[in-house]
């Protein structure tokens, strides 16, 4: 069994302790110590990172029988002393969303009778996955009462009890295990058994921000952020506001009118420009009839141009196909490269094929039938993929 000091003192950045056991883990070393502050990946809660002896403790784990293993980045021999050493600014953001967390998630079972059935730690955000769904009224509402408490600064302290006397008390959360139970208590509000580091007042927290949530297995995934994940948010939010006001150069209240307002005008402009597109289509796709080569009794056009997207170059493409006896591929100038094949009624070429070939070698994809195929992803000289094209229509 490893002493776990974070049970009983999550504050503690540094300690000594003896090195019990140390083995190579392919390219890390396992090493075992009497006693230890590192906090292994558990309950949603990942790992602590920092130095021992010298070394960086690159993950830490919990095994079923009571040892946690450090893996580390070199060896340490067994029966020394080593100091190590945690990272604190890492440990004291896990603190404050998982402490955070216990708050927020009695705050849903307290105001909208709302119970977390699971919890995830990540990165940048945490989340909660409700047993129900919540409106945005009552994610508001929790999200209140729960920084209500965060501002109250009440305690939250941690004691050991059997099970049987846990089963005696009103935990949020009922707990299956046997034998001493540790109970986080935050005072008046949360008493839950758990064994991750927490702050030791709800002051610590900070701020608790819900800042998205979604339907999820017939209930609802709550994302929020405390403390200093929460501000670092807020600066974000902060600037790309700042930007997008600037831009504008409207003020934060006209932004979301002023972007819907750009919508509808580049819809409508869209609109215009597909417009004078299909009639523009027709005008090219009568000129390269004219200008192609032509195959015994077969027109074939194989054409990059430049400034169409894929709905232009369809248009094109289906009109060369208009023309009796008439076959094209249309492709467009940027790379990777768009594609469209079309051959009319009267010409014995499969289209899908065409392209099928030109995608084996040239990449890309997509697909198509016999009279209509389009693709893109094409890469490679936009001569050679044209040339390709053309003897492909001309067999």
């Amino acid at each position: 069994m490893t002493d776990r000091l974070y049970y009983t003192d999550a504050y503690a950045v540094e300690f000594d302790a003896d090195v019990t056991a140390c083995a190579p883990a392919g390219d890390r070393f396992a090493v075992t110590l009497s006693a230890t502050a590192f906090y292994p990946t558990s309950g949603g809660q990942p790992h602590d990172l920092g130095q021992l002896g010298g070394r960086a403790v690159m993950d830490v784990v919990d095994e079923e029988d009571g040892r946690l293993v450090h893996l580390i980045d070199g060896p340490l021999d067994a029966g020394t002393r080593v100091h190590g050493a945690i990272d604190w600014a890492r440990r004291f953001d896990h603190m404050q969303q998982h402490t955070g967390q216990h708050v927020l998630s009695a705050a849903f079972e307290t105001i909208c009778k709302a119970r977390t059935e699971s919890f995830h730690l990540g990165t940048t955000s945490a989340t909660i996955d409700l047993g129900r769904p919540v409106s945005a009224q009552e994610i508001a509402a929790a999200e209140d009462d729960a920084n209500r408490v965060v501002w109250q600064d009440r305690d939250v302290c941690v004691r050991f009890v059997s099970a049987e006397e846990a089963a005696t008390l009103p935990l949020r959360k009922e707990s299956g295990r046997t034998g001493m139970l540790r109970l986080v208590d935050v005072t008046d509000y949360d008493l839950s058994a758990c064994g991750g580091t927490h702050v030791a007042r709800t002051g610590g927290i900070g701020l608790i921000s819900v800042t998205g949530w979604e339907k999820f297995k017939g209930g609802t995934r709550v994302e929020f952020r405390c403390g200093g994940r929460a501000l670092a948010q807020l600066r974000e939010w902060r600037d790309a506001l700042a930007a997008a006001n600037r831009a504008l150069s409207v003020s934060a209240a006209e932004l979301a009118p002023a972007i819907e307002r750009l919508q509808d005008e580049n819809k409508a402009l869209a609109r215009s420009v597909r417009a004078f597109q299909e009639q523009l289509a027709g005008h090219v796709a009568a000129g390269l009839v004219t200008t192609a080569a032509r195959v015994g009794d077969r027109v074939v056009v194989a054409q990059a141009l430049d400034g169409w997207d894929a709905v232009g170059l369809k248009a094109i493409a289906a009109s060369v196909a208009a023309t009796p006896g008439a076959c094209a591929a249309v492709f467009s100038t940027s790379q990777p490269a768009l594609v469209v094949v079309a051959r009319a009624a009267d010409v014995p070429v499969d289209a899908g094929a065409v392209l099928k070939g030109l995608v084996a070698q040239f990449g890309g994809k997509g697909g198509g039938k016999a009279d209509l195929a389009q693709g893109g992803g094409l890469t490679g000289d936009v001569a050679a993929i044209v040339e390709a094209a053309r003897a492909a229509l001309a067999q």
